[in-house]
């Protein structure tokens, strides 16, 4: 399989592959680009701006399982379906950090008292082409793009 190197918003090298393991059968991180009523369900970030959930993955706790905690916390979403698509690693200054990548299918989006670290859902019918300041820096690299390029190609994004 291909991977893609490439520097961040912050000049961090990024390795991208869409494969399970290629950097690490133990990531530390999850982020997941997520569907719910034919839109897209981000999570505003108090510091970094509107982005697709994720987070810490968490000690006796599997990557996958993180991922639905981490929709759940920050958009009170209720996963139908997730899957794993990929994985990254940011090489940056201080640490090397190892992402899972997954889309998930929400199936209803309940609202809550507290998102957490976060200012709750946010949908989306289409995403920019040019993320601007209102999106977090993990939106404006190209794992993104080439995230919804995969899902598109896997006929991902558009369920029976």
């Amino acid at each position: 399989m291909k991977k893609f190197t490439f520097l961040d918003y912050y000049h961090n090298e990024v390795q991208l592959a869409f494969e399970r393991t290629p950097f690490s059968s133990n990531p530390g991180h999850v982020w997941i680009v997520c569907r719910y009523d034919k839109k897209w369900l981000l999570t505003h970030h108090p510091r970094r701006g509107l982005e697709f959930p994720g987070g810490k993955i968490e000690r006796d706790e599997k990557p996958e399982q993180a991922a639905i905690r981490e929709i759940w916390e920050e958009t009170g979403g209720e996963v139908d379906h997730i899957v794993q698509v990929g994985q990254y690693m940011v090489q940056g200054k201080a640490e090397t950090v190892v992402k899972n990548i997954y889309f998930a299918e929400i199936k209803n989006v309940i609202e809550k008292s507290d998102y957490m670290e976060t200012k709750g859902p946010v949908l989306q019918e289409v995403l920019p082409d040019d993320m601007n300041h209102t999106y977090s820096f993990i939106m404006r690299d190209e794992v993104l793009p080439r995230t919804l390029q995969y899902l598109e190609t896997r006929k991902l994004l558009h369920p029976k």
